[in-house]
């Protein structure tokens, strides 16, 4: 009679064996899932721009549990060769994570054309090439039987407009937007999709805010998170929930409403 709230991907409750290609797996939530991951018994592929954290990372577990790919996912056929390079080596890869972003905090008062793209090539077009290295593999995949997952990192700030997110709001709402077309599209293809909404992480990135965080969680706690929502085949994966709750309530709201508590919240 229900059967419409059953999850909505196959969840994800053993690791063991799992091959997982985390882009952007040098540093912050990404490389915190990428630990998670080989200690549930995966083999972790982590990718990003600078080589010598990805090969700390192997060297810490060993080539039989990770390997890495330097990779700079503004470049379209590095993407492309990564992803052959990878299916090749291993045959299959059961989960794709796009950890890689950029932030840099930005208003209108201060306008920067220059912030504004690069935000758009990492954080929006980074996922395109990545999308058009590895869907046509994972389709291919499903066909014969071997299902896989794509997870998109996005953010709160993609939920609705907040002050000092100008370049970067914009880039995490078509990433969501992104991940919903995918499920729809995939839903019948043996591939699980994902969205993740974190809140404030103690990141590299959020390192540079000057303002008060809420809620601030360790990318240790953030990926414990997204291996429990994994493995309950969530779509919209949110946390800490004490803070992105609101949030949600926030985004209902009519939108005089929505702006004047975020006004009023933030002070700015």
């Amino acid at each position: 009679m229900f059967s419409f709230l059953k999850p909505m991907n196959p969840p994800i409750t053993n690791w063991q064996g799992q091959v997982v290609w985390i882009v952007g797996g040098s540093t912050g939530i990404g490389l915190a899932c990428a630990h998670a991951l080989v200690e549930r018994g995966a083999h972790v592929i982590v990718s990003a721009r600078s080589a010598p954290p990805l090969q700390d990372f192997v060297a810490q577990y060993g080539a039989d549990k990770a390997s890495a790919v330097a990779l700079d996912v503004t470049d379209a056929q590095a993407c492309a060769a990564a992803a052959q390079a990878i299916w090749q080596q291993h045959q299959q890869v059961d989960m794709v994570l796009f950890a890689a972003g950029t932030y840099q905090a930005l208003r209108a008062t201060a306008f920067d054309l220059g912030v504004m793209t690069q935000h758009l090539q990492v954080n929006v077009q980074g996922a395109y090439n990545l999308l058009g290295a590895v869907l046509p593999q994972l389709i291919a995949q499903g066909k014969r039987g071997q299902p896989a997952h794509i997870s998109l990192i996005s953010s709160v700030a993609g939920w609705r407009g907040l002050p000092n997110s100008l370049a970067y709001g914009p880039t995490k709402a078509a990433l969501t937007h992104v991940g919903e077309v995918l499920y729809l599209d995939l839903a019948r293809h043996a591939v699980g999709v994902s969205v993740v909404h974190p809140g404030f992480v103690e990141t590299p990135l959020t390192a540079q805010n000057t303002f008060h965080m809420p809620a601030l969680i360790s990318p240790q706690a953030a990926a414990q998170a997204m291996l429990a929502a994994w493995g309950a085949g969530e779509f919209d994966i949110h946390y800490p929930k004490r803070f992105t709750w609101w949030l949600k309530l926030i985004r209902v709201l009519p939108f005089r409403w929505a702006q004047a508590l975020i006004l009023k919240a933030t002070k700015l």
